[in-house]
């Protein structure tokens, strides 16, 4: 089913990062045709984004990430359908898509319109708003990855603590909102105190430093502490993480702030059966993606989510991309569109 028709001439604002001559990436504002977008089944205008560390990857001029430019990012995007050539959607929907090839190799959502595969567009869930969707985004689903996983584990409210490392940025804080409001004990690490305030209105029962996961005693096991975590920073934090979680619990893990290499010896594995288990969110499959996405709705759905963010025009991105890449960055940033 297709919608009326727009015009290939029509225009829109986006953010536009070129390599130079030089070999240098700057990124701006242009003015792009509706035509110059890739040539998939549904086109969505945009009126909310969200920053993610991939974007500033992106942005930066990672060719693991980004391989051709001029470009534009954004791996999350959340709007109305405007065309359709799949029956699954009809003009006029309110949709999100987050992950697959969004911002990467496609023009993404730091923009007025997208055009994508039908199968990367979700509806918008149920008890969500368009903004809350990307205040969510990648980042949020990330951490709703996670809780599905220690909800499918049997990891319940009553069995102890949760840890959340990382906690001050993006998937961390949103981690922290969704496992307070599922009732869940939080402990929050982080390396900037400044946030503790923050954390602490987001749920956290309990605040700690980056030292207090980076044991470097060598020791195959440490006292339990926790039944489960979700660890952004990998490293020796994770290692740590893993060495101190109780009998039979479960660390997700999905970044590597600090390393990608992990030194952990098997103990916790063949002696407490911990369980190590990777979130990778922007391939996964719709049957799961939808039912994260419902779990979020109904249950993980932070009581005021525009408290864990704040919101910037498309001018403002770089700017923010560049403290991303700094570690300067906390909390959630959505880029109003239209």
């Amino acid at each position: 089913m297709t919608a009326p028709h727009i015009s290939q001439d029509t225009t829109f604002r986006a953010l536009v990062t070129e390599q130079h001559e030089d070999g240098s990436f700057s990124s701006s504002v242009r003015l792009k045709k509706i035509s110059g977008l890739p040539q998939h089944e549904i086109l969505i205008r945009v009126s909310y984004s969200g920053l993610n560390y991939k974007d500033a990857l992106s942005a930066s001029g990672h060719k693991g990430i980004t391989r051709r430019y001029p470009h534009t990012p954004g791996i999350d995007a959340a709007g109305i359908v405007i065309e359709s050539g799949s029956s699954e959607f009809t003009a006029g929907q309110e949709v999100i898509v987050t992950g697959y090839d969004l911002g990467m190799n496609t023009d993404g959502g730091f923009a007025g319109y997208i055009r994508v595969p039908a199968p990367w567009v979700v509806r918008k869930p149920d008890n969500l708003s368009l903004k809350e969707c990307m205040i969510i985004g990648t980042s949020g689903f990330t951490a709703a990855s996670a809780v599905y996983e220690f909800i499918n584990h049997g990891i319940l409210p009553g069995d102890g603590k949760i840890l959340v490392t990382g906690a001050s940025g993006a998937v961390g804080s949103m981690a922290v909102a969704m496992l307070a409001k599922a009732g869940y004990k939080v402990v929050a690490s982080s390396g900037k105190p400044e946030f503790a305030d923050m954390l602490k209105e987001s749920g956290a029962t309990e605040i700690i430093g980056r030292d207090a996961i980076d044991d470097k005693s060598g020791k195959g096991l440490l006292p339990p502490r926790w039944v489960a975590a979700l660890d952004t920073v990998g490293g020796n934090a994770l290692s740590t993480v893993l060495r101190s979680t109780a009998e039979r619990g479960i660390v997700a893990n999905c970044g590597m702030i600090a390393s990608a290499r992990l030194d952990v010896p098997v103990f916790p594995f063949i002696l407490r059966a911990v369980r190590l288990i990777g979130i990778a969110s922007a391939e996964t499959p719709m049957k799961r993606r939808l039912e994260i996405w419902d779990l979020i709705g109904q249950k993980l759905k932070p009581d005021n989510p525009g408290k864990l963010s704040r919101s910037i025009g498309l001018g403002e991105i770089p700017e923010e991309l560049d403290l991303m890449l700094k570690g300067r960055q906390a909390g959630k940033v959505v880029v109003e569109i239209g």
